[in-house]
């Protein structure tokens, strides 16, 4: 892996899912992929100290999902103040260039965190922007794809590789050596978090290997994966009653999928729009400790330590959860140092 010795590691999980199979309209899909906004604080936190190794369950590049980029999704923990203000002045008939005039601190912090992007994550598709989807984020898909298509790409690791080489004691490399993982949501992980026994594995082995884990947004929906081991050999065991059970998670609600699905970026006009299932649902039936805001809005960030585990509910808590690894990552190194 290219990386620098003097520097530690962290690994950086994404979902390569690029479409989201709905209930409703039955056999309908959206694209989708992962939020930036849910991995930018955190890289940025870390930019200067560490590197980052980058990996998807099975390896492919993963795709940006260009409702993401919507200016009110970069209002930190007032993004629902954020909501509202961008909101009322598009329903008040703004044009894209009047929208940013008036919220240059969004557009800065978006700004940033594109040129991030392009610094550290390299060429990638950007989904195509949807019926719904915002129409100021919409405005910027070509530029943002024309930005990333002439940048080269970055190493993306699978699991399953992952997992191979830090089983060969022939093999420097090992998950041990990682300071913390960390994976951003999107409705991406929806698709090839859930339920999947490679990402089980690697929990688990992040786990024996003392990595704090954490998750944002749907990427906590990775946890109902914990009930599988995969060997060596690739045999599939499973258990119910694994270490991870019963943990603290936070993660977006079913009430804040709804409104969505109804008036926002994933509803497809005409029709009446449903998610397979929701995140939260998911977790209480896989027997976490699932932890709401009764505000969708609101910050919520879960530090389970007995668990190695922090979860944050949504866009809203990447600065806050940002800040808090940094103090369980540095809090450690402080602690290996004496």
């Amino acid at each position: 892996m290219a990386t620098s010795a003097a520097r530690p590691k962290a690994l950086i999980l994404f979902s390569s899912a690029s479409e989201l199979p709905l209930s409703k309209p039955a056999g309908q899909s959206i694209n989708i992929g992962w939020f930036l906004v849910e991995l930018a604080a955190v890289m940025a936190e870390f930019e200067e100290t560490h590197d980052f190794v980058l990996a998807t369950p099975d390896g492919r590049v993963p795709t940006l999902d260009i409702n993401g980029m919507a200016l009110n999704m970069h209002g930190g923990g007032s993004l629902g103040t954020a909501t509202a203000r961008v909101t009322f002045e598009e329903m008040k008939g703004f044009s894209v260039d009047k929208l940013r005039e008036k919220n240059p601190e969004l557009v800065l912090r978006r700004d940033a965190e594109l040129a991030l992007l392009r610094r550290q994550l390299g060429r990638m598709p950007v989904s195509k922007p949807l019926p719904n989807t915002d129409k100021e984020a919409a405005s910027l898909h070509a530029d943002i794809v024309e930005s990333l298509n002439i940048l080269p790409e970055k190493t993306w690791y699978s699991i399953e590789e992952l997992l191979s080489r830090h089983r060969d004691a022939a093999d420097e490399f090992s998950l041990s050596d990682f300071e913390f993982m960390h994976a951003p949501g999107g409705h991406a992980p929806m698709v090839d978090f859930n339920d999947n026994p490679i990402v089980g594995e690697l929990l688990h082995s992040l786990r024996e290997s003392n990595v704090p884990i954490s998750l944002i947004c749907h990427a906590p929906v990775a946890m109902t994966s914990a009930k599988y081991r995969v060997g060596a050999d690739g045999a599939i065991t499973v258990n119910e009653d694994h270490e991870f059970k019963g943990a603290q998670i936070t993660t977006v609600p079913k009430y804040g999928e709804l409104p969505m699905l109804m008036v926002g970026y994933p509803k497809l006009p005409g029709e009446k729009t449903r998610l397979l299932y929701y995140v939260d649902v998911a977790l209480k039936d896989a027997g976490y400790d699932v932890a709401l805001t009764l505000d969708p809005s609101a910050v919520k960030v879960v530090w389970d330590e007995a668990h190695n585990l922090l979860t944050g509910n949504g866009p809203q808590a990447v600065d806050e959860q940002a800040v808090r690894l940094a103090e369980i990552v540095r809090g450690r190194q402080g602690a290996g140092s004496q």
